[in-house]
Parts: C-alpha cells; sequence; structure tokens
C-alpha cells in the first residue's frame, strides 16, 4: 500500500484526533502541542516516547501500519515499527518476548497459546477488521471468471501435486495452458485458513507451488504468468486490481466476489474472515503501547476504510470497543 494510500488529509486527521478525545472522554478539542494522551486518556503534560514493536501476518501489517503513521501525528516520539513474519512466524516471536503486539489473520492456535503459557505471556484478542480472502488471476485469463471451491481443492490439494499441471486438468471447459500457483508461505495465516476451507485441513496443501511471505512476489508472479492463479487479503487485490482479475467463488449458492458487502454479510463464502491484533497485557502497561492501542481502537473505522481494508460492521466495532476497555481494567 502507497504511502498516500495510508495517510489522512489534514481534515481528516484532525477529525481522528477530535474522535480521540471524544472516545477517550475528553472534551471536543485537540490536546495542544507537546500534550498527549495516555492509556487512560488523561493529558500527561508531554510526548511520549518509546518504541512498539508489532510482527506477524502480512494481510493485517498494512493496517497496523497505517494505525502507527496515523498515530505518528500525536505522538512523533513513539516509533512503531511492524513485521511480517506470518502469523505462525509473528507468535513465535511475541510468545519469546520479543514483541509487543501480534497480527493475526486466524485464531491464535492451541500449541502457540501453550508456548506463550510457557513463556509467561498474556495477551488479549482483539477482532480489528474483516477479510475477504481474495483468489486473483491474471488479466488475460478469459475463462476463470468463477470458479467453485471444487475447482481450487483440484488445483491445490496434495493429491494434484505433480497431476494437475493445466487448467483443463482442472475443468475440460478451461483451455490447455499451463496452471502455475502462488501463495503465501506456511507460516502465513492465510495459507492455514485457505488449506483448512479449500482443502478440509490445516496446512494440508500441494507443494510444488510458489511460497512467499511477501504478497507482493504472489502479485508480481501472477500478473507475470497468463495462467497464473495466487490467493491473499482483499487489500491485496484493491491494492492491484489494474494488475489483476478477482475470481468470484462458488461454495454451492452461486457466484460471488469478494467484497466490502459480501464479507460483511457473510454471502462470500468460504473465504471471508476476521483478522486479530493479540496484544501484551504486560506491554499494554506501558504507556506508550497503551496509547497506540487507545488510538488503534478508537478509530479503526476511519483507519480500515482509509487504508483499504473492510471495515467492522457496527456491532463488532462496539465488540472490539467493550473487549479493549476490558483489556485496560485487567
Amino acid at each position: 500500500m502507497t504511502s498516500g494510500q495510508r495517510r489522512l488529509s489534514a481534515a481528516a486527521t484532525a477529525a481522528i484526533l477530535v474522535a480521540l478525545s471524544a472516545a477517550c472522554g475528553g472534551t471536543n478539542t485537540t490536546q495542544p502541542a507537546g500534550e498527549s494522551a495516555t492509556s487512560s486518556g488523561q493529558s500527561a503534560g508531554g510526548q511520549l516516547a518509546g518504541q512498539v514493536k508489532a510482527d506477524g501476518s502480512s494481510t493485517v501489517a498494512p493496517l497496523t501500519s497505517a494505525a502507527a503513521e496515523f498515530f505518528a501525528e500525536e505522538q512523533p516520539k513513539v516509533n512503531v515499527t511492524v513485521g511480517t513474519s506470518g502469523t505462525g512466524g509473528g507468535f513465535e516471536k511475541f510468545c519469546n518476548g520479543e514483541t509487543d503486539i501480534s497480527n493475526g489473520s486466524r485464531p491464535i492456535k492451541d500449541e502457540e497459546k501453550a508456548a506463550c503459557d510457557a513463556k509467561g505471556v498474556k495477551f488479549a484478542e482483539l477482532t480489528v477488521a474483516t477479510d475477504a480472502l481474495t483468489v486473483v488471476v491474471n488479466k488475460e485469463n478469459t475463462w476463470a471468471t468463477c470458479l467453485t471451491t471444487d475447482h481450487l481443492k483440484k488445483m491445490w490439494e496434495p493429491a494434484a501435486e505433480g497431476k494437475i499441471a493445466s487448467w483443463r486438468q482442472v475443468d475440460a471447459k478451461f483451455p490447455d495452458e499451463p496452471l502455475k500457483l502462488f501463495g503465501p508461505g506456511t507460516d502465513s495465516g492465510t495459507f492455514d485458513y485457505f488449506t483448512d476451507e479449500i482443502n478440509g485441513a490445516e496446512g494440508a496443501s500441494r507443494k510444488d507451488y510458489n511460497p512467499s511471505e511477501d504478497d507482493n512476489i504472489t502479485v508480481q508472479g501472477v500478473t507475470g504468468t497468463k495462467g497464473g492463479l495466487g490467493y491473499f487479503g482483499f487489500t491485496y487485490f484493491e491494492e492491484n486490481a489494474d494488475k489483476l482479475k478477482a475470481v468470484q467463488i462458488d461454495s454451492g449458492d452461486g457466484c460471488v466476489a469478494p467484497s466490502v458487502e459480501t464479507a460483511q454479510n457473510g454471502t462470500y463464502t468460504p473465504l471471508s474472515r476476521s483478522l486479530f491484533l493479540y496484544p501484551s497485557l504486560e506491554s499494554v502497561k506501558r504507556p506508550e503501547v497503551a496509547a497506540f492501542l487507545d488510538f488503534y481502537v478508537a478509530n479503526i473505522g476511519r483507519i480500515a476504510t482509509d487504508a483499504q481494508y473492510i471495515p467492522l460492521n457496527t456491532e463488532q466495532e462496539t465488540k472490539l470497543k467493550a473487549d479493549f476497555d476490558a483489556l485496560k481494567q485487567g
């Protein structure tokens, strides 16, 4: 996502600051220069300083990065870094105490919870956006406007390895065009979610595809290959819609395109999902971490929309704010 897509206009930034003040129980005015909001929303009489470390899902990373850029308008001395080790790789760092926040494109697994417990890392789960995991093809692909979940399984299941190498092998109506697959690596929550929903078991996938934890590599691969197909989060398709075509998905009730509306109303099945933040409860005790999360949660709708994510609906946003309030209260 470009810097321009992640940055607010001056008017929008001012609106966010007003919203933050109101959300934290302050007056409907922005804070004077040199003051900052602490975790409780009270003026600290001086700017915060320090570092907030986030890592994990490459799908969630641009959203957290956008929140960090907007937050820097308020707290320029707080350095928020956002890594992209994949959801699994991010949880490994998080449970080792290396990061303050873990970005997840799937819920934390039982074995990851156990790893955190073993290191004494306690955390909360916050749902921050909705995603429509998007299957994409090359612009020159004129035949795959809609694919069934059975089509996708035939392409991606472990049994397809070394055997399904042409679009015609997927469906006799498709041309005899070489099929080249691109997608996230095995540390990715997107990989876990897709394999579970399409192939019936998390991690079950053919291995002879082009994996990368960097979704931009998938964009480049599909863009440069007529018979290419890949999958990633909706925001990456939005960013590259001029280069790629999104495929409609038929899970038994007809073809449905990925969109804000279909992800929010549940008709884009089975590839719509929630996106998560996992803050460390110990880290939240630090004022710079608490202030960043305050800002993130208070302005989640505006941040998600500006960063081209699918925002939470009203009920989901209310739950997010309630969950965060409960986190702050310990």
